[in-house]
């Protein structure tokens, strides 16, 4: 149930008429907005019981009329558009403002105490002794002429509408529906002057603030473009200001304190807050307080957009809580690093779908200018204001994209901006379509004279950004360039412990868990890994995609010549007698190949 001042009472049919000044039709339920006098009596305002009592059945009926509560009306009938439930629009005004809250009509069954409890936590005053009333009334009222559509999830709705806890914009016929117990994210407070003036301009030459707004305005344009979601993680030591730029990007929608979600949080508890903020962006801090071992699957699960299945008590599928966001996220550690710390060796497809950003080793650590203050100073200034001017850029931002609905032009501007994100690899290109749908949104949003930026400034940053994080990663395979990375560390740790001489005329009892040999030819040493080492230094690969990494790299330095994978190896007779087939890896080209990435 929320304030919904801004829309126009609904005149229905099936809303329960006042009696006529002659009668009243006993027994009914009946609502007056303003005083009646009917049978001569006077009724306030409110909902009231209009019934008859007989203590006998010779006896004359005698009217009972009990005010029940407020005017309740009841607007339209709803469908819930994720599981097709049924219920009722209510209205009623508290302290000058309409309310309205969308009743499932399966909350009647019983004796209905939460349908009590929710009005009641809203504001609608009701008479204590008659609340037995409350439930008949609203059960007597059948099939409202009205109907409209609900949804328990906020964002693009089928209808073309954007619905907020709070408000729709484009369109009338569509509610948002909770129990009412919710916390409603989306609060402002100040103007969207203000806030451009305030936190706006602040974020003039500072790549990562910039970054992180359009981040926050990009979650709209996901559905229409055609987008998958994912997110940036910004990496720096603590304090550098990276959890600001993230309240800096919460308060594009609301409150910055109550927007931003933590990574303190179950894989279910990312679902809720993934899908209670779908459409817009799901910012998300300190990635240290994230469990090691779920972490890397939290991740996928933001970027795939869809719940774990579960049962109802009747063992039927209830329905998956789905989304779309771009998440921002934050940490002293990257996802990768955090990952480690449980044991778990990086997932490259993690890595892509949560990619990390240097927002600690910049001119002022997270920041690159400061306006003329201290490092310090610009902390302290910008975390007041932002905390001042708050839930206006979102909104206003998704009017005009319903005003302007054009998706035609909207893909081609996409295209355009695509363009300047070069990458080779198709792995690289779809953390460059995250980068431009950002671009994309913050130009957009330049160009409504929704931001005081000039035209590029948004563009100019991501591009940026994505520079620095392709100039660091590559643009190669991000499984390739983890398994090289792999066999390279592995030979780091265990060159001389676990490899010893081939050529050795008796074999090296001192190696214990032998990884394979070493071979030294012209001043080269050519490490022989066996089949279970190679496993080992590239843990979660299978043979056939370790040995093609090797052969993309040319890393393989000397096999038999055939091009099945066991004939990759080359063939080695053993210190002390045998023979016994090996992959011959050259380091220098894991060095290479991963300095080219």
């Amino acid at each position: 149930m929320k304030d919904q001042d801004h829309k126009p009472h609904l005149s229905l049919v099936g809303e329960p008429q006042a009696p006529t000044p002659e009668s009243i039709d006993r027994p009914c339920f009946a609502v007056y907005d303003q005083e009646r006098h009917l049978e001569g009596r006077l009724y306030r305002a409110g909902t009231w019981y209009h019934g008859v009592r007989q203590s006998g059945p010779d006896e004359k009926a005698i009217p009972v009329d009990h005010w029940i509560c407020a005017p309740l009306h009841i607007e339209a009938e709803t469908v819930n558009s994720e599981d097709g439930s049924i219920g009722r629009l209510l209205s009623f005004h508290y302290r000058g403002r309409r309310i309205e809250w969308v009743m499932p009509m399966e909350a009647l069954a019983g004796k209905a105490d939460e349908v009590l409890k929710a009005l009641m936590r809203q504001g609608l005053t009701i008479e204590y002794q008659q609340r037995r009333y409350v439930a008949p009334y609203l059960a007597s009222q059948h099939s409202p002429e009205l109907v409209i559509a609900t949804t328990t999830r906020p964002g693009w709705h089928e209808s073309g509408a954007f619905v907020l806890p709070s408000r729709v914009i484009g369109g009338d016929n569509v509610r948002f529906q909770d129990s009412g117990r919710a916390v409603n994210l989306f609060t402002t407070r100040g103007t969207l002057e203000s806030w451009r003036v305030e936190v706006g301009r602040y974020c003039l030459g500072n790549p990562v603030l910039i970054l992180s707004v359009c981040c926050a305005l990009a979650g709209p344009l996901l559905a229409k473009v055609g987008v998958h979601g994912g997110g940036v993680h910004l990496v720096g030591d603590s304090s550098s200001g990276k959890s600001l730029a993230q309240l800096v990007a919460a308060s594009v929608w609301g409150n910055p304190g109550t927007f931003a979600a933590s990574w303190d949080v179950s894989k279910g508890g990312v679902e809720i807050e993934a899908a209670s903020r779908n459409d817009t962006v799901l910012i998300l801090d300190e990635i240290k307080r994230a469990d090691p071992k779920r972490v890397q699957e939290m991740a996928y699960a933001i970027a795939n957009g869809m719940g774990k299945g579960t049962m109802t008590r009747e063992r039927e599928g209830r329905a998956k809580l789905t989304w779309r966001v771009l998440a921002l996220s934050s940490g002293e550690r990257s996802l990768s690093e955090h990952a480690a710390i449980s044991g778990n060796s990086a997932h490259a497809g993690a890595e892509l779908r949560l990619v990390d950003v240097n927002a600690g080793t910049r001119p002022f650590r997270a920041f690159d200018e400061v306006h003329g203050m201290t490092g310090q100073e610009f902390h302290r200034v910008l975390s007041d204001t932002v905390a001042q001017h708050y839930g206006h850029l979102g909104p206003a931002f998704v009017e005009q994209l319903v005003e302007q609905p054009d998706r035609g032009r909207l893909l081609e501007a996409f295209q355009q901006l695509r363009e300047r994100f070069h990458t080779e690899s198709s792995q690289a290109g779809r953390v460059a379509d995250r980068f431009a749908i950002m671009a994309l949104a913050g130009e957009m949003a330049i160009s409504l004279k929704l931001l005081d930026w000039p035209i590029e400034t948004a563009a100019s940053a991501c591009r940026q950004l994505f520079n620095e994080w392709l100039a660091r990663m590559g643009d190669g395979n991000a499984e390739d360039r983890q398994i090289l990375r792999g066999i390279a560390d592995f030979i780091a740790l265990h060159g001389d412990s676990r490899f010893s001489n081939i050529h050795a005329q008796v074999a090296d009892t001192t190696v214990r868990e032998r990884a394979g040999y070493f071979e030294v030819d012209f001043d080269r040493r050519f490490y022989l890994f066996n089949s279970p080492a190679l496993a080992q230094a590239a843990p979660g690969f299978g043979a056939d995609r370790i040995v093609r990494a090797l052969v993309t790299a040319d890393a393989l330095a000397k096999t038999d010549g055939d091009s099945k994978v066991g004939r990759r190896a080359k063939k080695y007779r053993l210190p002390g007698g045998g023979s016994a087939r090996f992959y011959v890896v050259d380091p220098e080209r894991l060095e290479k190949e991963g300095e080219s990435q």
